[in-house]
């Protein structure tokens, strides 16, 4: 890989470990995109949004934090939040922290570490977390996904076990590693960056690049699209992705998710079984170093992205907004802008999506999690990261 903006940027990038992607690699403004519509899916209602829609928030850091990557909201309104160097951060709303134990062993380098964190389906009952994380392995790293059950009581993760892993092992790039599970409970989704490798990501012998379907055993779920396809892995479920790192299922039912591209060209996606999103043979964005990468408008083979935006927003994680506090966001889709710096806020309706506005918060916005009656939260990125809450102004 080189870049547009000469050999002395690519080796500096290379040192930092983090690549272009998550470190900006688009440098500048980020004016409004252009949307690309989808050829398929079902029609879904529109989100019912009042005349006057917030446009602007107010900031309350809750909690420090070092270089925090997700959030996922328990019950009783406390939140787990992860670190990329490996530890699992029990929070309050006022802004008490407590280290939970028990994490697995985590590879911490630049974009790799420790990722994402969700509640089992039956976590209610059953008590179950699931984490994401760069697992140290011969040859290299790998994304592993894994579940314990979280004792609050003892502060720690009991009973932990590594129920998947990424293949093959090899180094550096970013992991993709959110986690989503399906509206019925059944299966977990996970996607799988290609590690900044490209060919991968069109390679069915392998997962990377891909966004896989599992049962919560961490088998292969029956009806993958290749599970009859020979020398294809059975669990994947999607091809041609680069750095997947929003993945949310819709109140309708639909999955949706969001990549980084290379020198622009970032995506938001919808996602059908089968289907390939055309990275590195197509993308809306270019190369680093200048040269073309042809559109997905030159090959009806690649499904495009509903949206995309040149230059980068750079998106991290992603919610559907299911709450009201936010006047005018129910039912759109937030996404965490790490070189927008905010939140861009995506409406579908029916086959196509709009980004219908951007809310600055002045930093690197890693995550954001919706808690009990609509609050919002978000992850500052970064080594002087924090958790943050925000308030309509």
């Amino acid at each position: 890989m080189t870049t547009r903006w000469g050999m002395a940027l690519f080796a500096a990038l290379a040192v930092s470990g983090c690549g272009s992607d998550d470190s900006g690699g688009a440098i500048g403004s980020t004016p409004s995109p252009t949307p690309s519509v989808s050829p398929t899916p079902s029609p879904s209602p529109s989100a019912t949004t009042p005349a006057i829609a917030v446009t602007a928030v107010d900031q309350r850091v809750v909690a420090s934090l070092d270089n925090p990557w997700a959030i996922a909201v328990l019950p009783d309104g406390r939140m787990l939040v992860t670190e990329k160097p490996g530890r699992l951060q029990l929070v309050t709303t006022g802004g008490a922290k407590t280290a939970i134990a028990g994490v697995p062993n985590v590879f911490y380098s630049g974009q790799l570490g420790l990722q994402d964190v969700d509640l089992d389906p039956g976590y209610a009952s059953n008590g179950r977390v699931w984490l994401s994380y760069a697992e140290p392995a011969t040859g290299g790293q790998r994304l592993a996904v894994a579940r314990g059950t979280l004792n609050l009581t003892a502060n720690r993760l009991d009973d932990l076990t590594i129920v998947w892993r990424a293949t093959p092992t090899t180094t550096g790039g970013q992991l993709g590693a959110r986690l989503a599970f399906s509206p019925d409970g059944r299966y977990l989704f996970v996607t799988s960056g290609e590690r900044q490798q490209g060919t991968p990501a069109q390679d069915l012998s392998g997962t990377l690049g891909k966004i896989v379907r599992l049962n919560l055993d961490g088998s292969a779920a029956a009806g993958n699209p290749y599970a009859a396809t020979a020398n294809a892995r059975p669990e994947i479920w999607t091809l041609g992705h680069r750095n997947p790192y929003g993945l949310v299922f819709a109140s309708d039912g639909r999955l949706f998710e969001s990549e980084m591209g290379p020198a622009g060209g970032d995506e938001f996606n919808m996602i059908e079984p089968g289907r390939n999103y055309g990275w590195p043979r197509v993308s809306e964005g270019d190369n680093y170093d200048g040269t073309p990468i042809p559109r997905h408008s030159t090959n009806t083979a690649y499904t495009p992205p509903l949206v995309s935006w040149t230059p980068v927003i750079a998106p991290g994680g992603m919610i559907q907004y299911r709450g009201s506090a936010f006047g005018g966001w129910t039912g759109d889709f937030l996404l965490a802008g790490l070189v927008q710096q905010g939140i861009v806020r995506v409406r579908v309706s029916g086959n196509t999506a709009t980004e219908v506005a951007r809310i600055g918060l002045g930093d690197r916005i890693r995550d954001v999690a919706e808690g009990p009656n609509g609050t919002l939260w978000v992850l500052r990125d970064g080594s002087g990261g924090a958790l943050i809450q925000l308030t309509p102004r």
